[in-house]
């Protein structure tokens, strides 16, 4: 990934020709180089020996050498895809090559001396964005596709692409759209005192409009932990088994196991895939008066990592706490909208019964049973893990909002909403109404790109990969 070159502009030259390696950087089998423009197929012919390019068909792989004059770089299969029928819709070359660095290098800069120019960051997907390909809510998501590194991201990524919440933005942003005009129409004739815009059918499509807005911004909770995965804290006192259900859930010997308390130090941090969702589960340092030090700040870093996390596993020792100690850790833990399981460990070591009589939590702390050392119990701890940090609201055609950029547009826009609907159950100046539904428009066409400006568009593309 690249981002430190120049940032890309909102109206990049429809005349220039721009190439650029659309592959990862690296020594691999095979590399492709991407040009795209007006003259890329020209471009690309001008080094092609073999058929024609610039008489060929879109959507067709031709075999042939790339030339340097009398010198062949390589032996290469060029992509052709002619525009409109391509990604940017312009005219495309796809050059695949050896994934030698130096033919990579030689063969770029051959094509930049046959007239392209080298790509800026996110470039490709600009000119996809600006030719109408895409709008800016499914560009943004060809990235988060690229950095997908779970099932469940990979989900909401391509969902976005395909268009996700961004068609049903467009169609109510569309209504919202014809009623401004109509308030618009009503400030022409305001010495007539006339009344274009029904107020009983704007307020009903303000409250339809409202409820989608509000349904996903409280998606973005779910979105942004499957985008950025779920971070899980795994807390307790010393020697409660927090490394050993570390190792369990991850089933490996990632944390020193010890029978001494307060092994652990310092946090360990590993991911756990579990059902498709990235668990970022962190073990901390037991909880206790601290007895030096170095353990006073591993101490301090649990409760922090706590304050941040989205998930508690608070782990106890089910043979030696009582339940008074439990419920008095739990209450300093707890804080609101933070889920917590507790889990009573070593049950390996006493009854059943014991356990059901000895420990009372609240109604919102749901109690899991398990023995880390023997490994009970751990695949149903898995799934409590998994419905905790999900709560059924995954589904494969769940709108989610992983983008903080969008969220910020979804609250300005329900904030102007808001003031809509106020304006029309306490009567104010058309004028006035019309001001605050320019400014819904406004938020909610950010999000899909109607509303731009130079910086924001800059801000979004430079962090793509050049190639992309």
């Amino acid at each position: 990934m690249a981002h430190n070159a120049q940032p890309v502009t909102r109206n990049p030259s429809k005349e220039e020709t721009i190439v650029a390696l659309a592959t990862a950087n690296g020594v691999g089998a095979i590399a492709v180089i991407r040009l795209s423009g007006p003259d890329a197929i020209m471009i690309a012919n001008s080094v092609f020996r073999g058929k024609d390019l610039t008489k060929q068909k879109s959507h067709t792989i031709h075999f042939g050498n790339i030339v340097d004059g009398d010198i062949v770089l390589d032996e290469v299969l060029a992509s052709i895809f002619i525009a409109p029928s391509s990604y940017t819709r312009e005219n495309v070359v796809e050059v695949s090559c050896h994934g030698s660095a130096y033919i990579i290098e030689s063969i770029i800069k051959l094509f930049i001396k046959q007239g392209a120019r080298g790509a800026k960051p996110g470039e490709f997907t600009l000119r996809a964005f600006i030719n109408g390909q895409l709008d800016l809510s499914q560009a943004e998501a060809v990235a988060d596709l690229i950095a997908a590194n779970s099932k469940a991201s990979q989900q909401v990524a391509m969902q976005q692409l395909r268009g996700g919440y961004s068609s049903e933005l467009k169609q109510l942003r569309e209504q919202l759209v014809t009623f401004a005009s109509l308030i618009e129409l009503e400030l022409d004739f305001s010495e007539e005192d006339v009344e274009f815009a029904n107020r009983d059918q704007l307020k009903q499509l303000v409250v339809d409009i409202s409820k989608m807005i509000s349904k996903l911004i409280q998606s973005f909770e779910l979105g942004n932990a499957i985008k950025m995965g779920v971070n899980t804290v795994i807390a307790g006192r010393p020697n409660a088994g927090k490394s050993t259900l570390l190792n369990a859930l991850l089933n490996e010997e990632r944390a020193i196991v010890s029978h001494i308390a307060g092994t652990t130090r310092d946090t360990i941090e590993e991911v756990l895939n579990i059902n498709g969702i990235n668990f970022r589960l962190i073990d901390t340092a037991g909880l206790r008066e601290a007895t030096d030090t170095i353990e006073a700040i591993g101490v301090q870093k649990t409760l922090e990592k706590i304050s941040q996390s989205a998930l508690l596993l608070y782990v106890f020792d089910a043979e030696n706490m009582t339940g008074d100690e439990v419920q008095k850790d739990i209450e300093e833990l707890l804080h609101p909208g933070l889920p917590v399981l507790a889990i009573a460990n070593k049950i390996d070591l006493l009854n059943n019964s014991a356990l059901a009589e000895g420990f009372k939590l609240p109604d919102e702390v749901k109690l899991i049973t398990i023995s880390a050392k023997q490994k009970q119990h751990i695949t149903e701890l898995k799934q409590a893990i998994y419905n905790s940090a999900i709560h059924g609201q995954l589904s494969g055609d769940e709108t989610l909002v992983t983008n903080i950029r969008h969220l910020e547009a979804l609250q300005k826009t329900e904030d102007a909403l808001i003031r809509v609907l106020g304006g029309i159950d306490n009567p104010i100046a058309s004028d006035f109404l019309a001001l605050d539904i320019k400014q819904a428009l406004h938020y909610l066409g950010e999000i899909t790109g109607v509303v731009t400006t130079d910086d924001l568009l800059d801000n979004i593309f430079s962090k793509f990969c050049i190639g992309k």
